[in-house]
């Protein structure tokens, strides 16, 4: 029996977007096209495959069944392809989506941007969250370029490549009456803190990290990110814990002060996740030690 490969890529497209329309547009497909291609899949693959609801389609169990070989399929032919071509950075015309996660989209993705605008200025970046759901950000499906961030239990399809470890420092304001060059224990358990979420794996990390010192925290504001911290702490007699690279970027406001905890809280790892079927892909590999050199000399204070 003879296939048609090209209803594959259709089939996972499908698949991910749950919405005929959606994959269609994902596609470049008019809708008819991409109903025409599913009857097609259908009849070759002798199962529905979508069942229509309300708001979309839902796999079949014989759909479910077949991802896992037909997305390593089309991984193993991108190989075969793929790595047969040529990448000029200097001349490429390419769209990335990544998803970095908060700390990642706050401290490095500005240098990254500014280093593809020098290397490679055709290249443009389409940024995605990445809060604690590997699948929703696209990586496993392989429709997002990288994920960047703490990448926690990937799945088997996921390359992860450590980038570097992060440490932790306190930031209060500048002219707070009870805080002078250093925090001591008692002071900062006494303080009130403005915490961040998400990101969530990087909270929870810190609140490990807190209670593996024993040293009490009262939380009297979340926040959903870096920014919105700057702001708090600027104006209040709180205190806030960050990540070690946002602490060096703050040093340049005048409103802030930033100390040494008062304990070692440790580290956390920042790492770049990618689908295996990118693996030989010039383009990718050059993205990914593109962002790997930058995030090395963001590191060092370069």
């Amino acid at each position: 029996m003879r296939y048609d490969l090209n209803l594959l890529p259709i089939f996972v497209a499908l698949m991910e977007e749950r919405n005929v329309t959606r994959a269609a547009e994902r596609l470049g497909m008019t809708q008819p096209a991409m109903s025409n291609a599913l009857a097609r899949l259908r009849l070759m693959l002798k199962d529905p495959l979508f069942v229509r609801e309300r708001y979309g389609i839902q796999p079949t169990q014989v759909a479910l069944d077949l991802v896992p070989s037909i997305t390593d399929a089309l991984a193993t032919l991108d190989d075969a392809v793929l790595g047969q071509q040529s990448f000029d950075p200097a001349t490429a015309d390419r769209l990335f989506t990544i998803a970095p996660n908060g700390y990642v989209e706050f401290v490095l993705v500005p240098a990254i941007v500014a280093r593809l605008a020098e290397l490679a200025p055709g290249i443009k970046l389409r940024l995605t969250p990445y809060g604690n759901d590997l699948v929703e950000t696209g990586a496993v499906s392989g429709t997002t370029a990288i994920v960047l961030g703490r990448i926690v239990e990937p799945p088997d399809n996921l390359v992860v490549q450590h980038l570097m470890d992060e440490g932790l420092d306190c930031v209060v304001r500048a002219d707070h009456p009870e805080i002078g060059d250093t925090i001591s224990r008692a002071q900062f358990e006494r303080l009130k803190h403005v915490n961040v979420i998400p990101p969530g794996r990087l909270r929870a990390g810190l609140f490990q990290a807190l209670a593996k010192q024993s040293l009490k925290r009262e939380v009297a504001l979340s926040v959903t990110n870096f920014f919105a911290v700057v702001e708090m702490v600027a104006v209040t007699d709180y205190c806030a814990t960050l990540p070690r690279l946002i602490c060096r970027r703050l040093r340049h406001d005048p409103r802030l002060r930033i100390l040494p905890a008062p304990v070692d809280l440790g580290s956390f790892p920042v790492e770049m996740a990618w689908h295996v079927r990118y693996r030989h892909d010039p383009a990718h590999r050059w993205l990914r030690g593109t962002v790997a050199e930058v995030v090395k000399q963001v590191s060092a204070g370069e």
